[in-house]
């Protein structure tokens, strides 16, 4: 005989502040992520300590001439070098190549405009910054960190079964989806409290302004050329979390993922997919 279907389990899974936080701050860090590329395009490298060392940069992307005049986009990471033409340093038409490191399509604005793309990250950046300081707050005095963030002893145990279930796109279901997992809490402590902060305090460290006011946040990370380093190594953190936060929304189930930041509201997905069992 075929089998009840049980009417879906609908529960409340964002307040309306983490939904209104989330929206504007993506936002806020795609402005921030294309922005500060232009920024980074006016002198693609990135040297460690107080002072720029521009015949051993950490990182340089750049442009060769070849002998037969073709230009080719190079990026030299260390003492290693790679052909990145048409990705990074040289992108364009072959016949109207451009010489700059990230092409025009990712940079905000897109042409060559260094003041514009720095108004745009000042203004995403003072958004930004105070709306997370009151994010981490809301989340330290609601009681959320201790109840959705803070692993439980027993989630260690079945760490290994988690990874192997997520590279298997094996999502939890039932009950079990009610709750972040273990790697979600994981991440998400990682992404809130390490990353972004850093993210912040290194972005003020490469302001003359904020130095003076605050001539410790040079002592604290060295210089202001390692600062931007780091700054740099967290937008690109930021980055591939964003991508892979997209890719497990679009695997897990897009539209109960969005309604669930939209309206606040989750179905649990079944304990296991509903199937015909009346040829049985």
């Amino acid at each position: 005989m075929p089998t009840t279907s049980k009417a879906p389990i609908v529960i409340k899974r964002h307040a309306l502040f983490t939904r209104l936080w989330h929206w504007v701050n993506a936002i806020c860090l795609v402005v921030l992520l294309m922005s500060g590329l232009q920024i980074f395009n006016a002198h693609p490298a990135l040297y460690w300590g107080k002072d720029s060392h521009f015949d051993t940069p950490a990182l340089s992307i750049g442009a060769i001439r070849t002998a037969e005049g073709e230009l080719r986009g190079i990026t030299r990471l260390g003492g290693y070098r790679f052909d990145t033409t048409g990705v990074l340093g040289v992108s364009g038409p072959r016949d109207d190549r451009e010489i700059r490191a990230f092409p025009a399509w990712s940079t905000l604005p897109g042409p060559r405009w260094l003041a514009m793309g720095r108004q745009w990250h000042f203004l995403a950046a003072w958004i930004f910054a105070p709306l997370l300081v009151g994010y981490l707050a809301y989340l330290v005095i609601s009681g959320q960190l201790r109840r959705r963030l803070l692993p439980r002893t027993h989630e260690w145990r079945h760490v290994g079964r988690l990874v192997i279930d997520h590279a298997r796109l094996r999502f939890p279901r039932g009950e079990q989806a009610r709750h972040y997992n273990l790697l979600q809490k994981l991440t998400y402590l990682l992404i809130l409290f390490l990353v972004t902060p850093l993210m912040i305090l290194t972005g003020l460290t490469m302001s003359p302004t904020m130095d003076a006011a605050w001539p410790w946040l040079l002592d604290l990370f060295g210089g202001r050329q390692s600062a931007r380093t780091l700054h740099f190594i967290c937008a690109s953190a930021l980055l591939v979390f964003f991508i892979v936060h997209v890719l497990l929304v679009l695997a897990s189930g897009v539209l109960n993922n969005l309604r669930s930041m939209i309206t606040g509201r989750y179905v649990l997905p079944p304990e296991k997919e509903p199937h015909d069992d009346a040829s049985r």
